[in-house]
């Protein structure tokens, strides 16, 4: 039993969005694969890891989130149209904008944008340091 139920409003909403993009159960290979990972023995006896083919379009999505076959089955549907609304629309998805921004904000400043930032961090101290009290 896994700590996280899919609720019937969620599965219908997935059902919605798969026949809105044209994704047909029977269009779909799904397969069950031995997981790895984290999970302890639980995983590495079960085949929790779900592989899902939409075959008309040679999409392919493994998800292996959590210990429970059911979810992870919940998951990569979700992925599934994650990724075919991404090739459909040219927009990107929830998923890859959240890495780009987390890339971004690790990437390294130029020297030049540093210097900057650094001169108006120097010039916010001067600023505080003349709202100090004045010793008499």
């Amino acid at each position: 039993m896994s700590d996280i139920a899919i609720t019937a409003a969620k599965k219908d909403k997935l059902a919605q969005e798969m026949a809105q993009l044209g994704i047909i159960e029977d269009e779909l290979v799904e397969r069950f694969i031995l997981g790895s990972g984290a999970g302890g023995q639980k995983v590495n006896k079960t085949s929790s890891c779900v592989y899902i083919k939409h075959i008309p379009s040679g999409i392919e999505v493994k998800c292996q989130r959590s210990r429970s076959r059911e979810l992870n089955r919940f998951y990569a549907r979700r992925d599934l149209c994650d990724a075919l609304r991404e090739r459909i629309d040219g927009e990107k998805s929830r998923r890859r904008m959240a890495q780009e921004k987390i890339r971004r904000q690790k990437r390294r400043r130029s020297r030049r944008s540093k210097a900057r930032m650094l001169e108006g961090k120097r010039r916010q101290g001067e600023k505080k340091a003349l709202r100090a009290r004045v010793n008499e």
